[in-house]
C-alpha cells in the first residue's frame, strides 16, 4: 500500500513513501559520489529527535550527493504514525541490499523478525555509522539476540552492539544535561583525517551534552574530542576544570569483525540530535563519516556539500513527551 505523495516537495529527488518508511531516489542523470549506493537511515529514540535528524541527513545524501536513501521509524502499528517510544520499525528488509546503515536508535526491543535483519547486516561486514544513542541502542528481550543487548553481559561479547560494533555501550553523561553543551575539538594527530576535511576550527558544535566514555576505547581511534561549554550557545566559553582537563572522545572510528569474517568500517558519534544537525560543521562530520565507512574518503571533497534541502526547524530534546515531540505525523511529513 502506498500513500499519496504531498504535493509541496522542497527537493528534487523522486520521493516512494511508503506506509512506515520513506524512500528516496536521486535523479536519473545525478553524478554525485553517491550514485549507485543505498544508504538506509534507523530512527528510533524517545528523546534526541532522531525522527528529524535522519530525514535531514537523507535528503543531503541524496539531493547533494546522489545516494539512494530509505529512512525507517518507530511506527505505532495501530495507525501507522510515527511514535518515537515504539520498538517497531518497519521497513528494516531495505537492508538486504544496502551499502550503508545508519543507526540512531535508543533501548529498543525490537520483535526477532526486525532484529533478525539488522544483525544479519551488521554481521556481513558491511559499514555502520552510529550517532548519540546508538551505543546502547537495543534491549531485545528474546535470548535470541540477548548479546546485542546494551548491558550484555555474554563473555567476549559485553555491552552489547554499542560496545562491539560502535565501540562503547551506555556510561554516564560527562557534561551538564540540558545544560552544558558540546564544542568539537580535533583529537591530537588526526588533523590530516579525511573525515574532517573541510571542517573549519569550532565550527562542530552541539546542544547535547559530552558522554562519557570508559577511557581507552579500545580498538578505536578517536578524532574529534568533546569540550564542555557553560550554556546549549555555539560561543559559549569552556568550563573549567576536570570536563576539559581530561576530554572525552565524541566521535571515533574503528573496524568491526562479524561472524561471516569480513571487517566493516565503523563511524561512531555520541553528538547528535536534530539541533546538533543544525551547525554545518557538525553536518559535515557527520556526512564526510558517512563518506569515509563506505570507502569513499579519496572522493571527499574539499568542502562537502552539506547545505541543508528546504527548511530545517529542529525541535529541542526532551525526553519528556508533551515538551518534544508532536503527535500524529506520518513518515513522510518529515520530509516536506
Amino acid at each position: 500500500m502506498f500513500r499519496p505523495l504531498f504535493a509541496l516537495l522542497v527537493f528534487s529527488a523522486p520521493l516512494l513513501a511508503a506506509d512506515s518508511w520513506v524512500t528516496l531516489n536521486p535523479p536519473k542523470d545525478a553524478k554525485g559520489v553517491g550514485v549507485g549506493k543505498h544508504v538506509v537511515l534507523v530512527s528510533g529514540d524517545e528523546e534526541y529527535r532522531s525522527e528529524e535528524m535522519l530525514p535531514a541527513l537523507a535528503k543531503i545524501l541524496t539531493t547533494r550527493h546522489g545516494f539512494k536513501t530509505t529512512t525507517l521509524f518507530a511506527i505505532d502499528p495501530k495507525d501507522g504514525m510515527v511514535q518515537p517510544n515504539k520498538s517497531n520499525i518497519p521497513g528494516l528488509e531495505a537492508l538486504k541490499d544496502a551499502d550503508l546503515m545508519v543507526i540512531f536508535t535508543r533501548y529498543r526491543n525490537l520483535p526477532d523478525e526486525q532484529m533478525k535483519l539488522i544483525v544479519d547486516y551488521v554481521e556481513s561486514g558491511k559499514p555502520v555509522v552510529g550517532f548519540r544513542t546508538a551505543t546502547h541502542a537495543f534491549t531485545p528481550s528474546s535470548k535470541t539476540y540477548a548479546k546485542y543487548h546494551a548491558n550484555s553481559k555474554e563473555p567476549g561479547y559485553e555491552g552489547g552492539f554499542g560496545k562491539q560494533v560502535l565501540g562503547e555501550t551506555w556510561v554516564n553523561h560527562y557534561g551538564s544535561h540540558n545544560k552544558e553543551g558540546t564544542r568539537g575539538l580535533v583529537a591530537k594527530g588526526e588533523e590530516k583525517n579525511p573525515i574532517l576535511k573541510g571542517i573549519e576550527a569550532g565550527s562542530i558544535f552541539g546542544t547535547t551534552d559530552v558522554y562519557e566514555v570508559k577511557l581507552p576505547l579500545k580498538d578505536c581511534t578517536p578524532i574529534v574530542m568533546g569540550e564542555t561549554t557553560e550554556s546549549l550557545k555555539p560561543d559559549s566559553k569552556a568550563v573549567t576544570g576536570k570536563k576539559n582537563d581530561t576530554m572525552m572522545p565524541v566521535a571515533w572510528t574503528k573496524t568491526y569483525t562479524g561472524s561471516g569474517g569480513k571487517a566493516a568500517r565503523v563511524f561512531t558519534s555520541t553528538m547528535g540530535c536534530a539541533e546538533d544537525f543544525g551547525f554545518e560543521g557538525t553536518r559535515r562530520l557527520f556526512v564526510n563519516g558517512c563518506l569515509w565507512a563506505m570507502g569513499l574518503e579519496d572522493k571527499i571533497p574539499d568542502k562537502t556539500n552539506v547545505e541543508l534541502v528546504g527548511e530545517y526547524k529542529p525541535t529541542h530534546f526532551s525526553a519528556k513527551k508533551d515538551e518534544a515531540w508532536k503527535p500524529g505525523k506520518l513518515p513522510e511529513e518529515y520530509f516536506k
